[in-house]
């Protein structure tokens, strides 16, 4: 399942010659004449779990970081492209989510080495179900993030890669008490019936042991930004009124009158909406973003 993240303009004419030209020379497997890293990630989730690693020795640039953006809309920008031409290190989600990446690299021609999250997460099987390339709401998945982003920028910068070990161990700890929160709510609500607008918290739920019930064609026409079938909106808006859903995460990025109408139903029905977003809200970090989350849904379920 793609989420439409992202038309990516090209830049173009003399700006995007002159950005290419200075890529050669500029990008590097080693860190910067400073003594920084610099590192470019699709969206401050992923520059969020970087800074928490390298702290000071790292200077990341998050292509997605408005907490008012759509970020299934984006443009590049001649800034976007120097910085990726400049880096020593990219991260993508992968997945079809954030494509512009890939473009932006092979426009820059930077050398600069890519984790791809989704591959490193192991969860695309390539069956036949649509895949969920939400992974950052994936801790097992960020804990592998983490381990790999302390080993590559100890490689980059080997006179502190004790202190990207000690930030990486610090960082994992909190990610395995998240962990350790969804298997104590699993335990309670074990089963629970919810829905959401687009399937972005649908990792947490899994963790949760929560049974989503929306119906695929609904949340689907909303990821890619298709018309909803009005039969598909009937029967998500019938969770509600019918009393099976008791939760519906709201995607609060990306609205459209059909997702409005799901979530007057779940209102009128007394059915809490818990918020979602899928980049970092103003002055949080990964940790707090995800505590907040498990926090509301925990909250939701228990009223």
């Amino acid at each position: 399942m793609h989420s439409r993240l992202l038309a990516l303009p090209l830049v173009a004419g003399a700006a995007a010659l002159a950005l290419t030209g200075c890529a050669t020379s500029s990008a590097s497997s080693d860190a910067s004449d400073d003594g920084t890293v610099r590192v470019v990630a699709s969206t401050n989730v992923y520059g969020s779990i970087v800074e928490s690693i390298g702290g000071d020795h790292v200077q990341v640039t998050s292509i997605l970081n408005d907490p008012s953006q759509d970020p299934h809309s984006f443009e590049s920008s001649a800034k976007t492209q120097l910085a990726v031409s400049k880096a020593d290190l990219l991260i993508e989600n992968g997945g079809g989510y954030d494509d512009f990446m890939t473009t932006l690299a092979k426009s820059s021609n930077t050398t600069a080495d890519t984790i791809n999250v989704v591959e490193l997460s192991g969860l695309d099987s390539g069956g036949s179900a649509e895949f969920n390339e939400h992974v950052f709401y994936s801790y097992p998945t960020m804990v592998k993030l983490v381990a790999d982003v302390a080993k590559r920028l100890g490689e980059l910068d080997s006179a502190d890669e004790a202190t990207f070990t000690e930030n990486a161990d610090a960082l994992t700890t909190k990610l395995q008490d998240l962990e350790s929160q969804t298997a104590a709510v699993e335990k309670t609500v074990d089963g629970e019936k919810v829905a959401y607008t687009e399937p972005v918290p649908g990792y947490l739920f899994d963790a949760m042991g929560l049974d989503n019930v929306t119906p695929p064609d609904f949340s689907e026409a909303i990821e890619e930004g298709d018309d909803v079938p009005p039969a598909a909106l009937n029967d998500t808006i019938k969770l509600f009124s019918g009393g099976e859903a008791k939760l519906l995460a709201y995607n609060e990025q990306t609205s459209s009158p059909e997702t409005e109408q799901v979530e007057k139903a779940a209102k009128d029905a007394d059915v809490p909406v818990v918020g979602v977003t899928e980049t970092l809200p103003k002055g949080e970090d990964y940790v707090s973003w995800q505590q907040a989350n498990i926090d509301a849904v925990q909250a939701a379920l228990t009223k």
